[in-house]
């Protein structure tokens, strides 16, 4: 039995209204404090809606003939260019989604990012209901068919509220952080893909990829499991390859290239190569020196250029060029990730659990590593637990090392943003126990994940 839970209504009532109270109590604490509640990604976005909007609406910050899109085709348009404000690396529909920032409501962003955190809680209860918590074998009898109904509602009531009641959540959408568009945009993903809907889930992993490249990552998850139903003639690689290349996957594979490429070739032709390298490129060649939670920062921090270098590699060793290359980060994090998503991407029950581990290494194995990019994973974790064999007091432990070597780490990093400390070398320190304590937690997770498979398998 489940102990007593709230229905799913009284829970999207109070998740809605805790993110109504907070969007609104944002607006009052930013107008009274010197520290905003708003993140200043939100400023980005809205400063971005402003330049693609200053064209059609006369914004007085510069003369209109220095706002243009750069792209061949974007004199055709009244609009500007969002690149022209600077730390503007995203998608231009973002952008536009929140030009009624300008005209309507400075909140009205807020309550988009809010209302894709309601829209995923949605999403994961019916895939809770549908494809997780559903027994694989066996019928329950009709007398007690009500009582199991319950019972799965109540679960999937309890597994959605850790996504939706979780403090990380609501208050990184209600500050105007943007993950939360993502999230929906994942998550749909995954629900067609269950619901194997494959044309449709192509779509939206394209849609997906557009918005921000990582979930290319789920390509090898899904090819593996769209293939599982074509069986391989023997045991070596090239019956292996048969399998893997067939009729579905190929159709997959271009419905969901040609979503991302009709939708990046468009935003090429009306904002240019500003917007194929803010997007994509910025972020293959970007060299963060400031702190994050990746241990990466630091070796970045030690050989980056000096103030007015012409060549950043100029006069400097073989070892120095590798520590600051991508690849030095790039292989092992795409190796990691996709190589998981191939291993555990062949059984449809195991999908959510494979785009967690995925998505998980990914970012601990990131060369930038924000709270933010935490959430990218946390989505998933509802869809997860139920397949997992982990004691209560095992979980508590996992819980404890993970915020417990995040607040190790933010205090040394406070020390150093605020205080004006030189820590950086104990600050990395810290930022390696985080990746090897987030190293063991997946660990765990898989151990857990594969202990309860035994279970079922000898039921």
């Amino acid at each position: 039995m489940i102990v007593s839970a709230p229905s799913f209504a009284q829970l999207i009532l109070a998740s809605v209204l805790i993110r109504v109270v907070l969007i609104f109590y944002s607006e009052w604490h930013d107008a009274h404090s010197v520290v905003k509640y708003t993140d200043v990604d939100y400023r980005v976005f809205t400063d971005a809606a402003k330049y693609i909007l200053r064209q059609k609406f006369n914004f007085v910050i510069e003369p209109e003939t220095e706002n243009v899109a750069q792209g061949p085709i974007g004199h055709w348009f009244p609009i500007g260019d969002p690149y022209k404000r600077e730390t503007y690396r995203y998608t231009p529909l973002l952008a536009l989604i929140l030009t009624p920032n300008i005209w309507l409501l400075p909140s009205f962003g807020k309550f988009i990012f809010a209302a894709c955190d309601i829209l995923v809680g949605v999403l994961i209860r019916r895939l809770l209901l549908s494809q997780v918590l559903v027994k694989p074998h066996g019928q329950a009898a009709p007398k007690d068919e009500a009582r199991n109904k319950a019972d799965l509602e109540k679960a999937a009531t309890l597994y959605t509220s850790l996504y939706l009641l979780n403090p990380l959540v609501f208050s990184i959408s209600t500050r105007g952080s943007s993950e939360s568009t993502l999230g929906a945009l994942v998550v749909g993903t995954l629900y067609y893909a269950l619901n194997e809907r494959w044309d449709a889930a192509a779509i939206l992993l394209g849609l997906s990829t557009h918005w921000k490249i990582y979930p290319v990552i789920y390509v090898a998850s899904i090819v593996g499991l769209v293939s599982s139903n074509n069986p391989a003639s023997g045991q070596n690689l090239l019956s292996w390859l048969e399998r893997l290349v067939n009729r579905r996957t190929i159709r997959f594979a271009f419905i969901s290239g040609v979503t991302f490429l009709l939708l990046s070739g468009a935003m090429y032709l009306i904002w240019g190569y500003p917007f194929l390298y803010e997007t994509y490129l910025y972020h293959l060649y970007r060299r963060d020196h400031r702190h994050n939670f990746s241990p990466h920062f630091y070796p970045i921090y030690l050989t980056y250029p000096p103030y007015g270098s012409t060549n950043a590699n100029d006069n400097i060793s073989l070892f120095r060029k590798l520590l600051r290359s991508p690849l030095t980060s790039f292989v092992p994090q795409m190796t990691l990730a996709l190589g998981t998503g191939l291993l555990f991407g062949d059984r449809k029950e195991s999908l959510p659990f494979t785009w967690f581990i995925q998505t998980a290494l990914f970012v601990t194995f990131n060369k930038v590593c924000t709270s933010q990019y935490f959430l990218w994973y946390l989505t998933l974790l509802p869809l997860v637990l139920p397949s997992l064999s982990i004691s209560l007091m095992r979980g508590g432990v996992l819980i404890a090392v993970w915020i417990g070597t995040q607040a190790m780490w933010l205090r040394t990093a406070y020390e150093l943003e605020f205080l004006g400390k030189n820590v950086y070398h104990d600050l990395w320190v810290r930022s390696i126990v985080f990746m090897l304590a987030n190293c063991w937690i997946i660990s765990e997770i898989m151990d857990g994940f594969a202990k309860k498979q035994r279970q079922r398998v000898k039921r």
